[in-house]
């Protein structure tokens, strides 16, 4: 049997809130644990045994994806990694409708298809042995969530013993189930002949209702679950690995520190370790640090960090639950918790950059016109003067900051 999948990246027109870092970089090309988003999508893949073809599916520009291609087609050889563009935002089964012809070139049988902003551990073999035995048309890997963050996601009520998808419903208004979507499905390729039926099933609605908005996107989770459930095609594996989604830009020191820990498992020669002879950096926990980096051997470092290609750290820097990106400088001294260092930021001598770790599923910035506790970004080129203190803010780019601030967005 042979497999090919799809990365759903999005393009330009969303990611607002992953503001300010999605202003220098788009969101699936943003780095996690060392490497972009999608990387770790493409590294699960691999895994899949006559899987040899993955496509990327959006609409940002060519030239956007280009170095992660090459990238990719070193890391990953033995799998063709392309970039199919739409014309324009196509819905999540629009764009594989659109491009089916050439997701079909090969006669693949089954279809991965992975949305880009989530962090996971990726079960893909167990899902695709759990699809095998089932008769459905499709496969979405789920999770337990708590009660009350369930209505922020796709909601499936299934049958205890089979697993099979009796409801399914988008983002509900009160609770369903705390079974929810992750995101990540294994489709048979025979889905598209109900693609097909949906799209049909759109325009004849709108047809007969000529007051109906016009809609010309096709989405799997409104479009194509339900009938599916309906037919008794749709069924859930229910993964018990880690799953994060990264919606705004704080969250991706969650997921930063999923892919660090999975790494201590999976690949812990990627990780920072002590050194014996205690010369180099204390470390404590996971932490990546990446070779071109330069990291005092007085300061202290994790747990949860990840440090970028060229990035500076100096004497006595107390770092954990962040993410420091390229060229960044942290002068002696200064602390850093649960945080983004944009790129080509500095921060000076005896500063304080912290924000507040949150567990909820929330993408609201401000509430009655307050900045709610965070986690702390600052976004390019943005320097912290000397012994000030930057807590639970997001810093747009170019900023120079001389006072201390306390939850602010700074523009």
């Amino acid at each position: 049997m042979t497999y090919k999948a799809i990365i759903l990246v999005g393009g330009p027109s969303r990611g607002t809130r992953f503001r300010p870092l999605s202003l220098n970089v788009p969101k699936p090309l943003f780095p996690v644990a060392g490497h972009p988003i999608i990387w770790h999508h493409l590294e699960a893949l691999s895994k899949v045994k006559d899987l040899k073809e993955v496509m990327l599916i959006g609409f940002f520009e060519d030239s956007v994806m280009t170095r992660f291609l090459e990238d990719a087609a070193r890391d990953f050889p033995k799998m063709n990694v392309r970039y199919l563009r739409e014309y324009q935002a196509l819905g999540t089964a629009g764009g594989l409708y659109h491009f089916r012809d050439e997701i079909l070139r090969g006669d693949p049988q089954q279809l991965f298809v992975l949305n880009a902003d989530v962090a996971c551990s990726f079960p893909l073999n167990d899902m695709m042995q759990f699809h095998n035995k089932h008769r459905g048309l499709c496969t979405i890997l789920g999770t337990k969530v708590a009660r009350e963050n369930a209505n922020k996601f796709g909601c499936l009520v299934a049958k205890p013993d089979s697993n099979e998808v009796l409801h399914y419903v988008e983002k509900p208004e009160s609770f369903i189930s705390d079974l929810i979507s992750c995101g990540i499905y294994l489709f048979d390729c025979a889905v598209f002949n109900e693609m097909k039926k949906a799209m049909l099933n759109k325009t004849t609605n709108v047809d007969q209702d000529p007051y109906q908005a016009q809609d010309d996107k096709l989405r799997l989770e409104q479009d194509l679950f339900r009938p599916l459930a309906e037919s008794k095609k749709l069924y859930v594996y229910v993964t018990t690995g880690f799953w994060k989604q990264i919606k705004t830009a704080g969250s991706a020191v969650p997921a930063n520190a999923l892919y660090l820990e999975q790494y201590s498992k999976t690949s812990p020669d990627r990780l920072a370790k002590n050194n014996i002879d205690g010369k180099g950096p204390e470390i404590v926990g996971h932490v990546y640090i990446h070779p071109t980096a330069t990291v005092d051997p007085r300061s202290k470092i994790g747990p949860n960090v990840t440090i970028g290609p060229r990035a500076f750290i100096g004497k006595g820097v107390r770092i954990r639950d962040s993410i420091i990106l390229d060229n960044a400088e942290i002068k002696s001294n200064s602390c850093v918790l649960h945080s983004i260092i944009g790129w080509d930021s500095k921060v000076g001598n005896w500063a304080r950059v912290e924000g507040t770790p949150t567990e909820n599923y929330s993408t609201t910035i401000t509430e009655n016109g307050v900045k709610v506790q965070s986690i702390t970004i600052l976004a390019k080129e943005v320097i912290v003067k000397d012994e000030i203190i930057i807590r639970n803010c997001i810093v747009l780019p170019h900023k120079e900051l001389k006072n201390s601030f306390h939850n602010e967005i700074l523009m």
